[in-house]
């Protein structure tokens, strides 16, 4: 961060009055300039001296989108590093809010005139604050400065640490709402991070569980995003969308019933019930910008991942070519599909024509899988028990025979 030095005994903000009323005011000739300046600069002393931190905040500011204009990207930081820095003169947090709101809301005005200087200079008004809630409104600022002003690549990796901001911030549900949103929208523009885009998006929705059926109602279009960002994604097999409100509530929706009806597809059904379903929805499918072939090509790897879920754990070929619809010389290319794509772990027996399926990755996590893991667990330590057992049975049959032994020897 830029430091301020002094060069005189002046006060830094005092400095930046007088340096900003000159540029101010340089068009207008001394006569008229000088009496300008002065006047400006005994006001700032007067709030200074009164400790009025705001008003002189707000008179520092008055000339900002000037000196943006007219001055040097190196001087812009120094003087808005003074500005900044009078939220640590004021005792009260609310006022030192204050001041955080009127300069953030300054320096935002106009996102496209040196945008990443304008972003520095909030995460510098950010890292001054000790008020919780000021560094959030802050940072959604911010968050807005980068989005309107096309440099969010300065921003996106503050968004690893979003949990532990959100604990240090303590905000409510609706401030959640509208940084979860705000995060997703700006990663959504980047194809490479439709992945991360998608999670903020389920944690936008997660935040309307327990609400009632009026609030659930705002979420509709985030939620219809959402399963279909769930389906377009050509690696993403697995989500837990199906028990949230805020997507469950679209089962018995005029419009969105088919949506949900797609998810569910996607989420506990195979490859058939998808053909049945594009057969009376192509124009939804078309309308939703889904492409046909791509949702048949990860439908048939979904289905594959729950036949590999049969508790035999082995898949006979004719089986996966029936529930693909593929040729013959086209199963053992699907199964290599799914490995690559670390769906299931098996061996591909070709003398039999069958795939021994070690392990599959469920496409929800409900109820019945957690007691299916119960029952594997139970099984597992069962077993476990069971070798414990027999060692320590031999051993003692061990430990007999060579005490004998040495009786024998004696």
């Amino acid at each position: 961060m830029t430091t301020v030095v002094p060069t005189s005994e002046e006060d830094p903000a005092l400095s930046v009055v007088r340096f900003t009323a000159e540029i101010s005011w340089a068009d207008a000739g001394p006569e008229v300039a000088e009496p300008q300046v002065t006047s400006l600069c005994m006001e700032a002393q007067q709030c200074m001296v009164a400790g009025r931190w705001l008003d002189l905040a707000s008179l520092m500011l008055t000339s900002a989108d000037l000196v943006f204009s007219k001055t040097s990207e190196k001087d812009l930081e120094c003087i808005f590093t003074v500005i900044c820095n009078l939220v640590k003169k004021s005792d009260s947090l609310d006022e030192a809010l204050e001041m955080a709101k009127l300069i953030s809301t300054k320096i935002t005005q106009q996102p496209n005139d040196k945008p990443a200087l304008r972003l520095k200079i909030m995460f510098n008004l950010y890292n001054l604050l000790e008020n919780s809630y000021s560094r959030f409104f802050v940072y959604m600022k911010a968050l807005s400065l980068a989005v309107d002003g096309k440099v969010t690549e300065h921003i996106v990796p503050s968004f690893k640490k979003i949990d532990s901001f959100l604990n240090e911030w303590n905000v409510g549900v609706q401030d959640q709402r509208e940084l979860f949103l705000s995060i997703s929208n700006v990663l959504k523009e980047n194809k490479s991070s439709s992945k991360e885009s998608f999670k903020f998006l389920t944690k936008y929705l997660a935040t309307f569980a327990g609400e009632d059926a009026l609030t659930l109602g705002e979420a509709k279009e985030e939620a219809v995003r959402t399963i279909l960002e769930f389906v377009k994604t050509p690696d993403m097999f697995q989500c837990d969308l199906l028990d949230m409100p805020a997507v469950a509530q679209l089962e018995k929706d005029a419009k969105y019933a088919p949506v949900y009806q797609l998810l569910k597809i996607f989420l506990t059904q195979r490859l058939d019930a998808y053909l049945d379903f594009h057969a009376a929805n192509a124009n939804l499918v078309k309308g939703y910008g889904l492409v046909h072939e791509d949702c048949i090509a990860k439908m048939r790897l979904m289905s594959l991942v729950d036949l590999g879920s049969d508790i035999s754990g082995q898949v006979p070929y004719a089986l996966i070519k029936d529930t693909l619809q593929v040729n013959d010389d086209e199963v053992e290319l699907w199964v290599v599909k799914a490995i690559t794509a670390k769906l299931i772990d098996c061996k591909i027996d070709q003398m039999n024509e069958v795939v021994i399926v070690s392990r599959s990755t469920e496409r929800v996590f409900g109820l019945h899988q957690w007691e299916a893991l119960r029952t594997k667990l139970a099984t597992w330590r069962g077993n476990i028990t069971n070798i414990i057992n027999t060692i320590q049975a031999n051993k003692v049959t061990e430990d007999g025979t060579q005490g004998l032994q040495g009786l024998m020897i004696r």
